[in-house]
């Protein structure tokens, strides 16, 4: 009786009996030879000759086809490990595969890449060494060639309606863009940039890389500071396809009065600190302590005369106390004694207050 064995197309031998493949396991002739001729033509590691990698002078990023990727690299020695990590191919077959690699810093621009392989094939530990050169050259990405050719397609302009910005609210309003933008880079949108802050007597200026951009930095500035804004826009282009091609201008209006004025609604009640402006104006009458609310949704109050600013009081002394509704102390600019409203906030035991002096009369200032 004749024996049922296999053997191997390309030397004859017989071959041990194998098990039943399993879905996915590799196929072809190749899986038909014996050891010996399997491993005769076998290359555990597949590597090029060869690598070159274009790195953005920049800003870092790598060219990755038709693409710059931004890879978070410390050095350029670490893009090349990048690179060839990406380049090199371990054979199909190989289970259990460790490797390691080792830099050589040839040059400026050359970094030699040896790298140790190891895995398990048919059962035996196969290992390979390769070496690859890896040439660094470095150029310029579009991002940062559209941001050094000063390219911008969206302006946010912040202004304040019938007054000047407060150092505070120039501030914030940059601190809003500038956070914004970083959060869109750091999520993967290259294309987030700002390209210039032109500070001008009436406001920032921000240039921003899409109308987009420059619409969500516009919304984000009137949530936190209150107030509206328009957009212009402005056709500067057609692009390849004939589409026509604009250039917005969103226009930033903060309300009217700031946190920190003092005002006076001309309603009878007498003058009002403002604590807020997002949504309704606040703030607290200076009179009595009570809250006010005003009644324009805009945060503004059109019909208010400006009387200055909180930090334009000034600690003064208190003479006495005379009832819960009236209290004496000394004028901040003549240093008469003056009797004024006494209003909650004033601690009864206070030796001094904040006042604040306009067109003769005296108001007292909460201390925060």
């Amino acid at each position: 009786m004749s024996e049922s064995r296999e053997f191997c197309p390309r030397c004859g031998d017989a071959v041990p009996e194998r098990r039943e493949p399993l879905p996915g396991d590799p196929g072809g002739r190749d899986a038909l030879l014996c050891d010996d001729c399997y491993f005769e033509d076998f290359e555990l590691v597949d590597a090029p000759d060869r690598i070159e990698v274009l790195v953005c002078s920049g800003c870092g990023a790598v060219r990755r086809g038709e693409s710059w990727r931004d890879v978070g690299a410390r050095d350029y020695t670490d893009v090349a490990v990048d690179e060839v990590a990406e380049a090199l191919g371990v054979h199909v077959d190989a289970e259990e595969v460790e490797w390691g690699v080792e830099p050589e810093q040839v040059d400026e621009n050359t970094v030699r890449m040896h790298c140790r392989f190891s895995g398990v094939v048919r059962g035996t530990l196969r290992s390979a060494e390769v070496t690859v050169p890896v040439k660094i050259s470095r150029g310029t990405c579009d991002r940062c060639g559209r941001i050094a050719g000063g390219y911008y397609a969206g302006i946010v302009q912040v202004r304040a309606d019938e007054r000047e910005l407060t150092p505070e609210e120039r501030a914030e309003a940059l601190d809003i863009a500038e956070t914004y933008v970083a959060d869109q880079e750091a999520d993967g949108d290259r294309e987030a940039f700002i390209t210039e802050v032109k500070e001008t007597d009436d406001g920032p200026d921000v240039k921003l890389s899409s109308n987009r951009l420059a619409q969500n930095v516009a919304t984000r500035i009137t949530e936190a500071l209150g107030g509206s804004f328009e957009s212009y826009p402005t056709l500067v282009t057609e692009d390849g396809d004939g589409n026509e091609v604009y250039r917005v201008t969103f226009a930033v209006r903060l309300p009217r009065y700031a946190p920190g004025e003092i005002i006076d609604p001309e309603d009878g009640d007498g003058p009002v600190l403002v604590t807020s402006v997002s949504g309704r104006l606040r703030g607290i009458r200076l009179a009595t302590g009570a809250a006010y609310t005003s009644e324009f949704e805009d945060a503004e109050a059109p019909d208010a005369t400006r009387l200055g600013r909180r930090d334009d009081a000034a600690e003064t002394t208190v003479v006495t106390v005379e009832d819960e509704n009236a209290i004496q102390v000394l004028d901040p600019v003549t240093y008469e004694a003056k009797t004024v409203p006494n209003p909650d906030f004033v601690d009864g035991d206070a030796d001094s207050v904040l006042a604040f002096e306009h067109g003769g009369e005296v108001h007292l200032v909460p201390e925060e």
